[in-house]
């Protein structure tokens, strides 16, 4: 662990939505720099002109807010080692590469497309073991290299690996010491012909000058890491603490696709999953608290990650176990939460509903309490609680009428329940129950036929939430207006 303050940063191309794997990312860094009581920074990555969209950087600026996950740095927040977009950084990324051509640690190399693919060919036919860049342009002297370039001629920026460069070691914090044959490096470019950094230059110098500490990331870039310690080296900046985390897999040992459904952040959030479930779902993914524990609250996550119980093994995305941690999450809410968060949200964006929990505290988590249990995601309210906001005409389901209602017998159950209901002075749950229960052994009938007909009468569908639970949120004028409206059909 180094002994400066933990910088962090999660630094996402935006040409595309947020997916799981970035998401994952993006957790952990946040995780580590919370833990560490660090600095975590939000880096635009946005070189690529052809695919990167302020669009798309606001879509993933939203999934961001969504995770929960608060950058101290970065773009719409600034900080002292900005701009946060790298192209607002091309003139930093310039002046870098030029400083290294004027130390001799880079080169102007001129060499056409044609005469590249003509040296590989060469090399191939020579069966020479290293088939890079050929180093043609290394040795041109400094200014004639200079005049070709203010001449107009076209030309890249290489960087100038020393041809003496041992192996190259990387001591990952999760793979452990990672060793990289330096021989097998070429000069690589650094800048392109058209004036725009490569992605292992730029994210270099941006993460020497915001002084970025370890660098937590997937290990698709663990390749990239020895190309990136050249250029630290190359600006005589300290080289960070690498933490690759593994790939995420579908259920066929597979990198996670679309093939196995959604994989972007605002899809699971469209689909109605807490983001404090989700969170804690891809926390998991490569990382455990104890070996045991599955629930680990927000809280938790931000104080006791650490890297030395990140998982160097790959991940597979179990959508069951990320079903089952969102149920627990819902079920771990008080009545007031479940409301304040949920229900109230959704009925109120559904249309249902034009008040707010403060209007009526007491109803909402009345019926927070008969709906929880049988939530699984926040939209699920809605149908839940629909025959509520119904008034005096609830809708019937057909097939539930049929079953209940156009029975011998239906009419009589109504009528005995609306006398019940007539003389019932308090109008709760527990007294509507008491008074309807002995009811079916007056009648001589079965519990099912009769409670079925009621049901329907005052829920319009044989499938609702407790009964008296209901009646007591519908009130005694509405469950008397249905009775009364239903009792035409029954038999």
């Amino acid at each position: 662990m180094s002994d400066k303050p933990v910088r962090v940063r999660f630094a996402p191309s935006p040409t595309g939505k947020l997916h799981v794997g970035g998401a994952r990312t993006a957790i952990y860094n946040w995780a580590f720099a919370r833990a560490n009581h660090g600095t975590f920074i939000l880096r635009i990555d946005d070189t690529d002109p052809t695919r990167s969209t302020d669009e798309n950087t606001q879509v993933i600026l939203r999934a961001m807010r969504w995770l929960g996950l608060d950058w101290d740095e970065g773009p719409d927040k600034g900080g002292d080692f900005g701009p946060y977009r790298q192209t607002e950084r091309l003139g930093i990324y310039r002046e870098a590469a030029e400083k290294l051509v004027t130390e001799g640690r880079a080169y102007y190399c001129f060499c056409t497309p044609e005469k590249l693919e003509a040296d590989r060919e060469a090399a191939r036919a020579r069966k020479d073991p290293f088939q890079g860049y050929q180093r043609t342009c290394r040795t041109i002297d400094p200014a004639t290299a200079q005049a070709r370039v203010d001449a107009g001629e076209p030309y890249t920026v290489r960087i100038k690996v020393p041809l003496d460069r041992g192996d190259v070691v990387i001591h990952d914090a999760v793979h452990g010491e990672v060793v990289f044959n330096a021989k097998e490096l070429d000069d690589f470019i650094i800048f392109r012909s058209d004036g725009t950094p490569t992605y292992n230059f730029a994210t270099v110098v941006d993460d020497a000058l915001m002084g970025i500490t370890h660098v937590i990331r997937g290990d698709d870039h663990l390749s990239n890491t020895p190309r990136q310690v050249m250029v630290y080296e190359a600006l005589d900046m300290p080289v960070p603490i690498f933490a690759h985390i593994s790939m995420i897999l579908g259920s066929d040992g597979k990198k996670l696709s679309k093939r196995h459904g959604a994989t972007s952040v605002e899809e699971y959030r469209d689909a109605g999953y807490l983001s404090d479930a989700f969170v804690n779902y891809l926390a998991l993914l490569g990382w455990s608290l104890d070996g045991d524990t599955t629930i680990v609250p927000r809280d938790v996550l931000a104080s006791q990650f650490s890297l030395d119980h990140v998982s160097k093994n790959p991940a597979t995305f179990d959508p069951a176990k990320l079903d089952w941690i969102q149920q627990q999450y819902i079920q771990g809410m008080s009545d007031s939460e479940f409301s304040q968060r949920l229900l109230v949200p959704q009925l109120v964006e559904s249309g249902l509903e034009t008040g707010s929990y403060e209007d009526r505290p007491a109803w909402f988590d009345l019926l927070s309490s008969i709906l929880k249990p049988r939530t699984k995601f926040a939209s699920d309210v809605i149908e839940k609680a629909r025959f509520l906001y119904e008034g005096d005409e609830v809708t019937f389901d057909e097939k539930s009428v049929a079953k209940n209602l156009t029975k011998e017998g239906a009419r009589s159950y109504l009528e005995t329940a609306r006398a019940t209901f007539e003389a019932l002075g308090e109008w709760k749950a527990a007294a509507i129950d008491a008074a309807l229960d002995p009811l079916p052994d007056q009648l001589g009938v079965n519990k099912r036929k009769f409670y079925g007909a009621v049901r329907v009468a005052e829920c319009g569908n044989q499938v609702s939430p407790p009964l008296g639970e209901s009646l007591e949120l519908l009130g005694k004028d509405v469950a008397l207006a249905r009775l009364e409206r239903a009792l035409p059909m029954a038999l």
